[in-house]
């Protein structure tokens, strides 16, 4: 006799749905992207990995028909798709930024490949954080002011005599990666941490600069790259929100002091 296994004990399916868990609290971040086609192509791709959440920044086209037909059935990922003006609306919330970008730029933190980066992601994942994967227009793809506003870079290490990857097509890449990486992830048993988010790390960002310019550190006539250099320090740190607030206490106390008290 032969006896149908019930779905709900599937170990494949139940890990799928653990994975579609861990991958809900990642965006999908496209950054004024030209073509109706590459949104809905990346709704498909990200459908196809479990990943739901769709930001668009200022898209030449949408809602479009072209999005819809090349999103084969992701009709629910468009129709729940948020459109917003800039990437501080885009990132808001968020504790991790992930800049896609294919070359190096002057000033930024380490590449890392998509493989390299998801275990890290996946970690962040199951402490709860919001993490937002970024990506640019299909040109010419992240400016940078975009790239400064992330902590971390990702690259596909594609044929160098053939680098040319369309836009759903890195989306895919890199959620599969996330996806795959998931099955192996056991990060959810360690302590959770609250990191600090980026609308807190700006504010902290504005604070800092202004402080070195009131202790005469900053020459704002020749500030040169030192608030860039500041910046990719403390991104690479991924600082928590408790520590966020210690270093701007720092900061007030550097405002305020006036010098030894007098004997």
């Amino acid at each position: 006799m032969t006896t149908t296994q019930n779905p709900s004990q599937d170990p494949a399916l139940l890990a799928g749905l653990a994975a579609n868990d861990a991958l809900d609290v990642f965006r999908v971040v496209l950054s004024h992207t030209s073509h109706p086609g590459n949104i809905g192509s990346t709704a498909r791709a990200m459908k196809n990995m479990g990943l739901r959440h769709l930001v668009l920044i200022n898209p030449k086209e949408f809602p479009s028909e072209v999005a819809t037909s090349l999103a084969a059935g992701a009709d629910d990922v468009l129709a729940n798709a948020r459109v917003v003006s800039t990437m501080e609306e885009a990132l808001a919330g968020t504790t991790l930024q992930v800049a896609m970008t294919a070359r190096r730029r002057e000033l930024v933190l380490p590449l890392q490949t998509p493989r390299q980066l998801a275990p890290e992601l996946l970690h962040e994942a199951r402490q709860g954080q919001q993490i937002a994967l970024v990506f640019g227009t299909e040109m010419s793809g992240l400016t940078i002011p975009e790239v400064a506003a992330c902590n971390r870079l990702v690259t596909i290490p594609t044929n160098p005599d053939y680098s040319s990857l369309n836009l759903s097509q890195a989306v895919q890449v890199l959620c599969y990666e996330l996806r795959a990486a998931q099955l192996d992830d056991v990060s959810y048993l360690e302590e959770k941490r609250e990191h600090a988010t980026h609308e807190q790390l700006e504010l902290f960002y504005t604070h800092l600069e202004q402080t070195l310019t009131d202790i005469g550190f900053l020459k704002p006539h020749a500030p040169k790259r030192l608030m860039a250099r500041m910046r990719r320090m403390f991104q690479r740190a991924t600082l928590e929100k408790d520590e966020v607030d210690i270093l701007r206490g720092v900061l007030r106390a550097a405002q305020e002091y006036r010098g030894p008290k007098a004997d």
